[in-house]
């Protein structure tokens, strides 16, 4: 039996080309590292680095009721985001326990998109859904 063929991401090409080390994570064809992990550290931590995240998910949230639907869904303090800022979260289910970290934007007043990990995508957006009203189906 086959396994299925990896996804790739949009820029999966140019990690090839610029000689990344792929590896199955999650699905997808990955790239773990280039140079090397001491190397890529140095050069995040004292340059920059980019990261692909285009294989994660990304749900919307927007409208009146956005802020009030992230403050019930997630556990940092959404309000205190400006339109342009992010900030890392939990999604937690009522006895505290995790359902997935995530990632949250403010894009405008009322609208914010919402970043999970790719492996639990259907699971947070079931939970999402189940808790709140607003939401728009962006995968």
């Amino acid at each position: 039996m086959n396994a299925p063929a990896l996804k790739r991401t949009p820029l999966h090409q140019a990690h090839v080309k610029a000689g990344a080390r792929m590896v199955p994570f999650g699905g997808w064809d990955m790239p773990v590292q280039y140079t090397g992990i001491v190397e890529e550290h140095r050069t995040v931590r004292s340059a920059v680095g980019l990261f692909d995240v285009s294989h994660m998910g990304e749900f919307e949230v927007e409208g009146p009721g956005a802020l009030a639907a992230l403050q019930h869904l997630t556990t940092n303090d959404v309000a205190a985001l400006h339109v342009g800022q992010i900030q890392y979260s939990l999604l937690c289910y009522p006895n505290g326990t995790i359902v997935d970290d995530l990632t949250v934007y403010r894009v405008g007043d009322d609208r914010y998109m919402l970043t999970v990990n790719a492996g639990n995508i259907d699971k947070d957006w079931a939970w999402v859904t189940e808790q709140s009203r607003g939401i728009k189906d962006t995968r």
